[in-house]
């Protein structure tokens, strides 16, 4: 069964905004991120967008 989070559409803080930032620029991918930053991959996607980040695929 996948994980769950406990955090549903809790505001992000800005450094959450900050590391995802970070880990977007190193090219890690989604599935990390979102276990670094306890957030749903689908919350991470949406935000990446509105900020214009890039995510890394896995290949």
């Amino acid at each position: 069964m996948a994980e769950r989070f406990e955090r549903h559409r809790q505001p992000w803080t800005s450094a959450e905004i900050q590391k995802l930032h970070t880990l977007a620029k190193k090219g890690m991918p989604l599935k990390q991120m979102a276990k670094a930053l306890t957030r749903s991959e689908e919350s991470i996607k949406d935000r990446a967008k509105q900020d214009g980040l890039t995510i890394a695929k896995l290949r």
